[in-house]
């Protein structure tokens, strides 16, 4: 009886609210409530900008350390194979002086001016020795010499990636430290500048640890969904038609959502809309409501394609940076691949108006 009374004290009587966006997730804490005032709004996206650049400083950290490794490895690989080529160098010289100067030429007088055939046949094959050597050290310090170029080629390139690095590291710092004076003046001029802090404090803490998992959940999602649309074109009559050697596709966005929803339930309360040349996608589920709108672009190499950019991200209501968006971007891929569906096919052009993407397709062999 006491261990039961026990277990009635300590667990509680209600269930935690999961945030339906991702059940598997297991994150149970409900986000802040969004204050109405624009003030406050724009100190909420200004932290929100100021933890992603710091996750990005941090990220570009990392790559530079590893850049920075490097280029000094490379540069003591080139160093030592300066060294060992030196010889070479040298003895390569010496070849290529002696076939100018014509120190070559008496050898092989020699040769056509043997008396007997054995003589001929002994100095022709001490003349194939000489030869032979001269060839294989000169095709020796030619590989030498392109593996040292190449090493400097990689290592010229790694220095400059790393200065590039270094500049948007220092960007990016400064960026930081000018939205952290405007947040902290944003604090002191609130009403309350304790709660200000504190709403702030919270938020930061459910954007890192629930937000931005639950925003990358919806684009893996979509990622994955749209790695099947191919087939989904190629079964649905209508979205594809040819006219002589141009074909014509034409996504309606009632078909493109009921084809998400067949990739994945999450889609259910999540909708996509063509508008003119944009496209926006939004829904809301529990507590975390999202609006993604990008465009597309054609993409030639590595392959041909559609590609969809990042424009704008709403999370519950808030402009996520420029960081943000880039890096979702680069991780989840949203494109659209014509080759999949025949292998031929090359997208040409994309349009999208009154809720109908265009993509204009043409015949490559």
């Amino acid at each position: 009886m006491l261990l039961i009374l026990l277990c009635f004290t300590v667990l509680p009587l209600t269930p935690p609210a999961f945030l339906s966006a991702d059940p598997g997730t297991g994150l149970t804490a409900a986000p802040p409530d969004m204050p109405d005032n624009e003030e406050t709004r724009m100190l909420l996206e200004q932290t929100l900008s100021s933890a992603e650049i710091e996750q990005e400083i941090s990220r570009i950290s990392s790559e530079q350390k590893a850049l920075e490794q490097q280029a000094s490895m490379l540069e003591k690989r080139a160093s030592a194979q300066k060294n060992a080529i030196t010889d070479q160098q040298e003895r390569a010289g010496a070849i290529i002086r002696s076939y100018y100067m014509g120190e070559r030429d008496g050898l092989l007088a020699a040769v056509l001016s043997a008396k007997s055939i054995s003589r001929l046949l002994a100095l022709y094959d001490y003349y194939e020795i000489v030869i032979g050597r001269d060839q294989d050290i000169l095709s020796q310090y030619e590989e030498e010499y392109k593996k040292l170029k190449a090493t400097l080629t990689a290592a010229q390139r790694s220095s400059q990636e790393l200065a590039e690095l270094k500049a948007v590291l220092e960007e990016q710092k400064a960026r930081m430290a000018i939205l952290n004076e405007d947040i902290e003046s944003g604090i002191q001029s609130s009403s309350d500048p304790a709660r200000m802090s504190a709403l702030l404090e919270e938020f930061t803490k459910y954007w890192e640890n629930i937000g931005i998992h639950e925003v990358k959940t919806y684009f893996k999602a979509l990622s994955s969904a749209m790695k099947h649309l191919p087939q989904f074109v190629q079964s649905r009559d209508g979205i594809l038609t040819r006219k002589g050697m141009t074909y014509h596709l034409a996504l309606k966005e009632e078909d493109l959502n009921e084809f998400l929803v067949s990739q994945n339930p999450l889609f259910q309360d999540f909708a996509f809309h063509f508008n003119n040349n944009e496209v926006t996608a939004s829904g809301k589920s529990g507590g975390l409501s999202m609006t993604l709108t990008g465009h597309y672009t054609i993409q030639e190499e590595p392959v041909n394609g559609l590609m969809f950019h990042v424009d704008h991200v709403l999370f519950n209501g808030l402009e996520l940076p420029d960081t943000t968006r880039k890096a979702l971007e680069e991780e989840f891929d949203l494109g659209f691949y014509p080759e999949k569906i025949v292998s031929f096919l090359r997208a040409t052009e994309v349009s999208s108006a009154d809720g109908v993407l265009h993509v204009k397709l043409s015949l490559s062999f």
